[in-house]
Formats: structure tokens, sequence, C-alpha cells
């Protein structure tokens, strides 16, 4: 039989891992990826629970401790810079607020990619334009005027997946959840030393800096709004937004945001999650964020994205019927997203407090978390959390 040619659109997380274990099942995986080249920049993701035992199956662990940041841990602090509670990265059994394993996006997607750019054909600065199912095979239409055949077409291209608005179209996947976020890079001071600081800011704002293992710090600002479409303004007036919504926030927020016109790494989004009934249609389905974006706040996003890779790949290399595969990747799965979406009533209030009163009892909270004994009890009792709860089958090799 004929070895199944699929195209993965997204040469992000989920992308490079599909490939990998596709190759194993005996497939031809083929990646398109809309930028010139791979995305090397972005912000801190971890890799924990059932995340790590991927990268472990994929032989990928040993590279991606490596490129560690190396963060002591995490700390609230005020605006005087003063730490208010710390969470040392070791703390909830190296699965708590800072995870064991913390590395920079960009090195992560080229950890993969070196493992997994045998497996596939790359082709980079191109798009699907349209993607037409014709029941026996997949026609693409790549905006470079390149039109091929596919047997399966998965979409691994982010929240805002256009694959995913090629073939839902009738359905509005993202559910928004009133929050903006800002990410760059700014010049290392030696304030920042080697935790990660979190300042709440009245007004529901967050300016969090992280040193990285590159002698430079990354940037995280947040803010709360009902309003929408920020995320549609042109960069500079996103960052006019910034400068006027961080103008009086304290801390070192004057710091990051004169050092945000020097950054060539800005990005700025509209936090949300992506909600969908089903994750594939016909030939064509859905893995990572384009599928299940479980948004910031659960700190799920990488995890999701390497399990689902695995899992679907797996899937697919037991089963010749797609139909069959995708269904059961989706019985597997749906589960293990749905608690990682799972948000629970007041998160967004505690983490991101409107008032001083709350900042106050947030930090009153933390502080109390925070004590050594606290810590090691809520470890224990997290030690069986929504991260870990999956299991991942040992699939053949084709």
């Amino acid at each position: 039989m004929q070895a199944r040619r699929v195209l993965i659109v997204g040469a992000g997380i989920a992308g490079p891992v599909l490939a990998y274990f596709l190759r194993r099942s005996g497939m031809e995986p083929v990646v398109v990826e809309r930028a010139p080249n791979l995305r090397a920049t972005g912000q801190t993701v971890d890799v924990r629970g059932a995340g790590r035992e991927v990268v472990r199956r994929m032989g990928v662990e040993d590279a991606i401790r490596e490129r560690l940041t190396h963060e002591d841990g995490l700390a609230f602090v005020d605006a005087d810079g003063r730490t208010r509670a710390a969470f040392p990265s070791d703390s909830f059994g190296g699965q708590g607020l800072v995870s064991e394993i913390e590395i920079l996006r960009g090195e992560l997607v080229q950890v993969l990619h070196e493992r997994a750019r045998a497996d596939a054909e790359y082709i980079f600065d191109d798009h699907p334009g349209t993607i037409t199912d014709h029941g026996d095979r997949v026609a693409v239409s790549f905006a470079s005027g390149l039109e091929r055949d596919f047997d399966l077409v998965i979409g691994a291209d982010g929240i805002r997946s256009r694959t995913r608005r090629l073939i839902f179209p009738e359905e509005s996947a993202i559910r928004h959840l009133d929050m903006y976020a800002a990410y760059f890079t700014v010049p290392y001071s030696e304030t920042d030393g080697r935790w990660a600081r979190w300042y709440n800011a009245p007004g529901a704002r967050v300016v969090m800096l992280r040193p990285d293992n590159h002698g430079t710090t990354r940037a995280f600002l947040s803010f709360r709004t009902t309003q929408r479409g920020h995320e549609n303004l042109e960069v500079e007036a996103q960052k006019s937004l910034l400068r006027r919504v961080f103008a009086d926030a304290g801390f070192e927020a004057p710091r990051v945001l004169a050092s945000m016109d020097a950054a060539d790494d800005f990005y700025f989004e509209a936090i949300g999650q992506v909600k969908l009934r089903r994750w594939s249609k016909g030939r064509v389905a859905l893995v990572g964020d384009a599928g299940y974006c479980a948004s910031l706040v659960s700190g799920m996003g990488t995890s999701l994205a390497l399990v689902g890779a695995y899992l679907l790949a797996g899937e697919l290399g037991l089963r010749d019927d797609h139909t069959e595969a995708f269904a059961s990747y989706e019985r597997r799965m749906r589960p293990y997203v749905d608690k990682a979406q799972k948000i629970f009533p007041g998160t967004l209030n505690f983490a991101s407090p409107r008032t001083r009163a709350g900042i106050a009892v947030s930090r009153a909270v933390l502080g109390f978390a925070a004590r050594p004994a606290i810590s090691s009890l809520l470890g224990k009792l997290t030690a069986t959390k929504t991260a870990d709860k999956i299991s991942l089958p040992d699939y053949p090799v084709g």
C-alpha cells in the first residue's frame, strides 16, 4: 500500500512532533509554514506532565534541558520590587507556577524541528489558500500558486488558524477572555536576577519580567478589558495603547515601555480559548492551539500541543480508516483538553485584580501558599493533577 501523504499546516510546536511520529507510523508528512523560516522568537514556555513524556519518546529531552532558562522561581512583588510571595522552581514537585522545564518557545521549536526535519518535506513562506476535500483526496491550492493533492490535511497553525476557518467557516471557535497581552525582549538589568517577577497594578494590569538564557529579559504586559479589536490594530497603535494603559502602573513599567520600540520581537494578542464541537471534518483535522487552545491562563498550551500531536499520529498509524483514527484521537484527547481548559470561577480576578484591596488579598493568599509546609502539602495534593491525567499508548512503529 502506498504511504499516505499528510500535509501539516504550521511548523510551530505541534507540527514537527506530528511529522516525527507520522513518519514512524509509515506516512509521508509535508510541513508548510507561512513564515519564511522558523519562528525563533517567543516567550518562556514550560514542558510538564504528559508533555514531558512525549519529548522523552521523541528523544529530545536532553536537548531541551541544555537550553533551559534556569529561572530560580517566580516571585510576586510590590511596586518597590519587594517580594511578597516566592515559589522556587522545585515547588509543587517541579510542576508549580514555574515548571522544572522552562524554555524559550523559539528554542523549543528549533529543538523539535532539528529532530524532525529529516522526517518531512518542509515548505516555508507559503500557506494553503483553499482546501478542497474530494472524499478520496484533499486538493490544496497554496498562496504561491502551487497545487498538490494529499491524503490528509492537519491544521497546526495556532489559535488564529486559517485551516480551521477554511473547514469550519460556520463556527465561532474563539472564546474571548477579555484580556490582552504583549510580549517582547528588553535589555537585562541587575534588578532582574534569576527569578521571574510578577507585579500586579490596580486596574487588572500585570507586568512580568523573566530573565532568559541569552543575557536578556522577557517582558510580559497584560490588561483586562471588555473592549474588542485591539489585536487588529497596527503595531504602532498597539504600542501607543500599552503606553496609555501602563503609564502609571509603577514597578518597572517605565523601563519596559522605554525598551518596547527597540524590541524586534514585539507580539500582541487577545487572550482566548478555542472551543469546537469536533476537531475533524472529512480528511482534515486540527491539533494543538488550532483545535483546542487553552490560553496562557491554564499554562497547558505546550503540553496539549505535544500530547495531541503524539496521539493523532499514533491513531492514524493504527488505522487505515482516517475517520476512525480521528474519532479515536478525539476520544482520548477530549477529556484532557476539557480539564486543561477549565478556568475556575475567580481565577482571572485573583491573578489580575482590579482593585488595591483585591491585590492585597491575592498577595496574602500567595504568601500563605508559599510557606514551605503549605507548598509541600499542596505539591502532594496536586501530584496527580490535570497535566498528568492522560494515558499515552505505546504505538507500534511502522
